[in-house]
């Protein structure tokens, strides 16, 4: 199938599949035209690196993943779980770090609400 069909079977743009070429995510084969062409098995594999993505991994991460899938082995399987792992561990201390940057807006806001109310107690009303 031409790439513009595999975009349409898996809600992926065109310029997102020749990204994950690019990364040597994704693999085609290409006529002499220089078409690319995908076999019916890379739709399954373009949702799979959807799912990749939406759980925050990055390119880097999941071509460090791949092997799991595409010669699948114990120690393979072993190396994936590590780098999920890793991955989950590095998306827990961002979370962390936005709670702590939420919670000083809070205080932030709250330093401002406080200022204000002064602000409002202080002016005279216009009714005089």
């Amino acid at each position: 199938m031409r790439i513009g069909e595999l975009a349409s079977r898996t809600g992926v743009s065109v310029r997102s599949l020749r990204y994950y070429e690019e990364q040597g995510l994704l693999r085609s084969t290409r006529s002499r035209s220089g078409q690319r062409h995908y076999l019916e098995s890379d739709v399954d594999r373009v949702r799979f690196l959807q799912r990749l993505y939406a759980a925050g991994l990055s390119s880097r991460a999941i071509a460090e993943l791949l092997p799991c899938a595409d010669a699948p082995s114990e120690a393979h399987s072993d190396a994936a779980l590590a780098r999920m792992a890793a991955e989950r561990d590095r998306l827990s201390a961002q979370i962390a770090e936005l709670r702590r940057a939420r919670d000083e807006l809070d205080e932030l806001m709250d330093l401002a609400r406080a200022f204000r109310a002064q602000l409002s107690a202080a002016v005279p009303s216009p009714a005089g």
